[in-house]
């Protein structure tokens, strides 16, 4: 029924702001969601193994810097997540 890797609070909420903002810098997600780095790489590895997000790794001025977009495949599947909690919640 639900969407197992979307009906998790951070994940959902990761996937929303990505959705309103297209992509994020790792650091900002982090902010956002009050998370540590190692959850929230936890959570990403997750949701970029079913497609739902595309990690780009570069550097800036000789700085790491990791960027996290959102996929068609992940707004898709976001999409279907929400319909199924209104259906959800109508049936009940």
């Amino acid at each position: 029924m639900f969407d197992p890797l979307l009906h998790q609070n951070i994940r959902s909420k990761l996937v929303s702001l990505l959705i309103a903002n297209e992509e994020l810098p790792f650091k900002a997600l982090k902010e956002y969601l009050d998370v540590t780095d190692g959850n929230l790489s936890s959570h990403l590895t997750k949701l970029e193994k079913a497609g739902y997000v595309k990690i780009v790794k570069s550097f800036e001025a000789k700085r790491p810097k990791t960027v996290i977009y959102i996929t068609k495949e992940g707004i898709e599947a976001f999409k279907k997540y929400i319909e199924s909690l209104k259906k959800f919640i109508e049936e009940n």
